[in-house]
Parts: C-alpha cells; structure tokens; sequence
C-alpha cells in the first residue's frame, strides 16, 4: 500500500525526518507518536503529495487518499450535513443515508442543522470527522482528529473509527500525542524520535 524508503525533508536548515522508511500495510491502521516538532505532521503531508521529499522515494498504491487536518476546515455557509455531503459525489444515490450514518457514528445527529459558528471546538472536530468519512477513501491521514475531545469522547470513538477502517479494509495514519487512542484504534505504533527534528 504505502513504502517509504530512506526520505529526508528539511525546512531551511532544520532537518525534520533524516533516513526516513516506512511500510504500511492494505488494512493496517499505524499510530504515529513522538514529541512536538519530530515531524509527524510533516510524515502526512509528505504522504500526501503536499511536500516532496529532498530525498529518497514514496510509493502509494492507494487509489484514493483522505487527509483529515488538525483543524476542522468546516465551510461557515454550511450547515453540518452540507458540510459532510458536499465532499460526496452527487451520482451517489445514498448520499442522505451515508450523511446520517457518519454523523451518528460521530454522535452528531441532532446537529445536523447547525452552522459551524454553533459548535463547540470538539463538535467542529467531530464534524470534520464525518465529512472525512463520508468521502471514503483507501488510505486515511488522520492529524490528531481527537486532540478537541475530552476523555469520554475520545474512549467511544476510537473503536468506532477502526471499526469503519475495517469493514472497508481501508489503511490509516493516525498522528496523536495520547497512547491510549494510539492502542484503541492502531495495530502498530511508530514513536518518532526527537532527534529527528534537529
């Protein structure tokens, strides 16, 4: 699905991955830990196509890649499900029902109808969230997507998101600073570390 093999990637003079390699999996689900500034968030947009390494090589199979962003990105003339189907194709015939179904896996039903400016930070999360889900894919990048939601939340979703990865035997990148969401819902974990950001 996903090789990486031997990447650097420097901002300026500050090296952020030195020797990089990676394998990911078709199915398999990787938490990505370490302290800030190790280059977590840089491993996703390097996959993603938004950098290109200064050295080494990616190669990803993945047909279709979603990237879910530390912030929520939520359009503000949208409603919650208008933000969640928009990213949808409109041929799709179930767009209404796929809507409802990541809303309530999110637990965001009965927002629905709220405009981003209503949600609290861990809403507007969650709502990204869905819209991520909603657009499907085969490789998932998630950037601490629990990072807003508090202990309760974070312990319901965790199994309900690699539930969903699973029955679609989609792959995932999780970056996240909790252990515990990395154990709920990766089947490895990479600690990055801090001397990678040098």
């Amino acid at each position: 699905m996903l090789k990486i093999t031997n990447v650097d990637f420097a901002f300026g003079k500050k090296t952020v991955l030195e020797d990089f390699s990676l394998e990911l999996n078709k199915g398999e689900i990787l938490a990505v830990m370490g302290p800030s500034g190790c280059g977590k968030t840089t491993l996703l947009s390097l996959i993603a196509g938004l950098y290109k390494p200064q050295k080494g090589e990616i190669e990803n199979s993945a047909q279709k890649v979603t990237y879910v962003f530390q912030e929520p990105r939520l359009f503000p003339w949208l409603t919650v499900k208008e933000n969640v189907s928009i990213v949808m194709d409109e041929k799709n015939e179930n767009i209404e029902e796929t809507v409802a179904e990541c809303l309530s896996l999110v637990g965001l039903s009965d927002a629905a109808d709220k405009y981003p400016a209503e949600l609290s930070g861990g809403m507007k999360s969650r709502a990204s969230l869905a819209r991520a889900l909603a657009y499907g894919g085969d490789l998932f990048l998630f950037d601490e997507p629990f990072a807003a939601l508090d202990e309760e939340l974070r312990g319901s979703l965790s199994p309900k998101i690699k539930d969903y990865l699973n029955a679609r035997g989609a792959s995932a990148i999780l970056v996240t600073h909790n252990r515990e969401d990395a154990q709920k819902i990766a089947d490895r974990i990479l600690t990055l570390p801090s001397s990678q950001a040098q």
